[in-house]
């Protein structure tokens, strides 16, 4: 063997003896870095690896207010003290006990409501927790076998007797409500424990004791509040109470949006339309927690913001005056003939800016028979549907004349009809003679109406021949829907397209005899609302456009003030439906006819608008209808209803009033009562606001020159 080869052997041993060293000195220095971690700033890491950062919680605020057309505050928040309680994860029946024990020395909870609230099941989960072990021995491990957890639970509470529960004491009652509402909270979501009646005691001492007290928090929360009592609250609408809260048939839908179950939401009304403006931007607080539940820590990482402002159409003033107008004149009708209007009950009143479907005032007020008493019932202005009577005579006439069965001027004897089978269409008196399409509406002709409604049918015959058979083909049906089509168009049996979550369209009469159309044709068949005859009304004024009414009017961002309107973030604009496909010339007939009624001697409204100043025009209306209960007919009664707009050249608002169900004796018309006294008001109240906004110009020219 060579010199070479024995020296490379040599060095062999030298060359392993290296990358061991090298691999025991890394081994060293991570067995120190290990000792450090662990010795040093091992429960640090520890806390660390234990902590998670995914738990985040809303916290709710205020709804936005809802302010008038004039910024009147119409919906407001009032401040209240509220004890909360947010439950960390994995927290116990046995912790929440423990908890309602401690809190019970902090705070009340003693009223009678809410120890009535306190149920059976309460009790005994109650007593089940201090008795446990006793409890559990009743259920045997035979009887558990083939139970699942939950069954289990139920069948050992069943097990608890009804003596066992029985004596608690006013003390035990108290924890037991207090547990109650802290059962009820989900994870990381506050819910409410107490913020009825919450003392500033109460409120102190939770505060000061927060450290004694986990998930316990010592806050503030809301409560709606109306400036205005009851006026406009059944159309305001409500919203849900912590306890209700998200509905049980659209939760998937609200929980999709960010809501917690024990949110509060608009449930109707305005409320509820505009519920997505309202709820505004919840805080979000992020806590971070160890994985046994332990809350190490929170960060607020979404600022909240209460909901946007809302300012609707309707003038608070001016609704107020309505009000009061609607319930006088129902109550003195009520009063004053008390047989006669025996079924009497409501009086409904809508009032429209008819060129832009702003809504100035919508009054509905209901007498409680049972209890006395009259309450705010607007809603039924878009709820409740009625024969109107003569009021949709315009509607007629107009197609009448757009479908070309009579012509402009056209005169017919006012005469009675009879068609076989059929009750004979009158008019209201013998004596009108006879009458053009004018003069028809002037003096309120039935017959005039009823000689559009057979030859819009096919029947031509003039004077009819009393109790003759009609003389229609097959196609009679046809004519019957040409009418109802001629009246969609005003809005008469369609939505009116207003933002409001319900509103009726009405009923359609069912069909069975020609002569039905001649009753149809005088308001005494298909059904409307106060809403649409208010639209129908709106549309005639404003020449045949027909706009979409409205409440909303402007949404506001907030702002810090409370007492002011933040940022414009949109507004309402007019929005027309349609144009009704009517010519100029026979609108303007119409119109003529409207402004008779009111003031000429003939009109049947002259008695009322005859002198006013304000230049009105409008229709009476007078259906004969009767009251029924479970099947049987009780009475027969009429429905009165008016409407009207002005000034008549340049209208600035239009009317619909309807009052179901009055006597069949001519007393106290009260929709002429209302009417009249509503266009006082309104001109009376608009003079007064002219006048003090020109003593304002002139009060700030007058400072200026001062200035200068």
């Amino acid at each position: 063997m060579s010199k070479k080869k024995k020296k490379k052997r040599a060095q062999l041993p030298f060359r392993i003896n290296m990358l061991f060293f090298v691999v025991f000195l890394l081994f060293s220095v991570l067995i120190l870095q290990l000792g450090v971690v662990q010795i040093l700033n091992g429960e640090d890491f520890q806390q660390e690896i234990e902590r998670t950062n995914l738990d985040t919680t809303k916290i709710p605020v205020p709804r936005g207010k809802i302010y008038d057309r004039n910024g009147d505050v119409i919906v407001d928040n009032e401040a209240l003290y509220s004890i909360t309680y947010t439950p960390p994860k994995g927290v116990q029946a046995e912790d929440r006990l423990e908890l309602a024990e401690t809190l019970a020395e902090y705070i009340k909870m003693d009223d009678e409501k809410t120890l009535k609230g306190i149920t059976e099941r309460n009790r005994k989960e109650y007593w089940y927790l201090l008795n446990k072990e006793e409890v559990d021995e009743r259920l045997s491990a035979e009887e558990k076998e083939n139970m699942s957890n939950a069954e289990v639970y139920q069948a050992t509470l069943e097990r608890i007797t009804e003596d066992e529960i029985q004596d608690f004491s006013k003390q035990e009652l108290e924890v037991i409500a207090i547990k109650k509402e802290l059962d009820k909270a989900y994870s990381l979501t506050p819910q409410i424990v107490k913020n009825e009646n919450v003392t500033a005691e109460e409120y102190a001492r939770i505060a000061e004791n927060l450290d004694k007290l986990p998930g316990i928090n010592a806050t503030t929360d809301w409560n709606r509040k109306y400036p205005y009592g009851s006026s406009l609250t059944s159309l305001l609408g409500s919203i849900t109470t912590q306890e209700q809260g998200i509905p049980a048939e659209e939760e998937a839908n609200y929980l999709s949006k960010g809501y917690s179950r024990n949110d509060r939401v608009g449930r109707s009304g305005l409320e509820q339309q505009y519920e997505d403006l309202l709820r505004g931007r919840k805080e979000q607080i992020q806590y971070t927690t160890t994985k046994n539940g332990t809350l190490i820590g929170s960060e607020t990482i979404v600022e909240g913001e209460r909901g946007k402002d809302l300012v609707l159409t309707i003038d608070m003033e001016f609704q107020e005056e309505v009000d009061k107008i609607v319930q006088k004149e129902l109550q003195t009708a009520i009063t004053k003939y008390p047989h006669t209007n025996r079924y009497l009950e409501d009086a409904l009143a809508v009032v429209i800016d008819p060129q832009t479907g702003d809504l100035l005032a919508v009054s509905g007020i209901h007498y409680d028979r049972k209890n006395g008493e009259y309450e705010d019932a607007a809603f039924k202005t878009l709820s409740d549907a009625h024969e109107p009577g003569s009021v949709v005579k315009g509607a007629t006439v107009l197609a009448g004349l757009q479908s070309g069965v009579i012509t402009p001027g056209q005169s017919f004897y006012d005469s009675p009809i009879k068609i076989a089978a059929t009750p004979a269409l009158r008019s209201w008196s013998t004596g009108l003679g006879t009458v053009n399409d004018i003069t028809a509406l002037q003096k309120s002709s039935n017959v005039y109406m009823g000689y559009i409604a057979l030859k819009m049918m096919g029947e031509n015959r003039y004077p009819y021949p009393e109790n003759a058979p009609p003389s229609l083909n097959d196609n009679w049906r046809q004519g019957f829907q040409e009418m109802r089509n001629y009246y969609r168009q005003f809005g008469l049996g369609s939505s009116t397209g207003i933002d409001f979550p319900h509103e009726s369209t009405g009923l359609e009469g069912n069909i069975v005899t020609p002569g039905q159309l001649m009753y149809n044709a005088i308001g005494q068949f298909d059904t409307y609302t106060t809403m649409q005859l208010a639209q129908y009304t709106a549309t005639i004024a404003n020449d045949g456009y027909r706009v979409r009414p409205h409440f909303l009017k402007e949404v506001h961002d907030p702002i810090a003030s409370q007492d002011e309107l933040g940022p414009l973030y949109s507004s309402v604009n007019t929005e027309v439906l349609n144009r009704i496909q009517m010519s100029d010339d026979n609108i303007q007939r119409v119109q003529d006819g409207f402004r008779q009624v009111f003031q000429t001697p003939n009109g049947t409204a002259y008695s009322n608008f005859g002198n006013s100043p304000y230049n009105p025009a409008g229709k009476t209306g007078t259906a004969e209808t009767a009251v029924y209960r479970d099947g049987q007919k009780l009475a027969d009664t009429r429905n009165l209803a008016l409407i009207g707009y002005a000034p008549f050249d340049e209208p600035e608002i239009a009317f619909a009033i309807l009052t179901p169900f009055t006597g069949t004796e001519n007393n106290h018309n009260i929709p002429q009562q209302i009417g009249k006294q509503i266009l006082e008001t309104y001109f009376d109240l608009k003079e007064e606001r002219d006048r003090a906004s020109d003593e304002d110009s002139e009060q700030e020219e007058t400072e200026e020159e001062e200035q200068e």
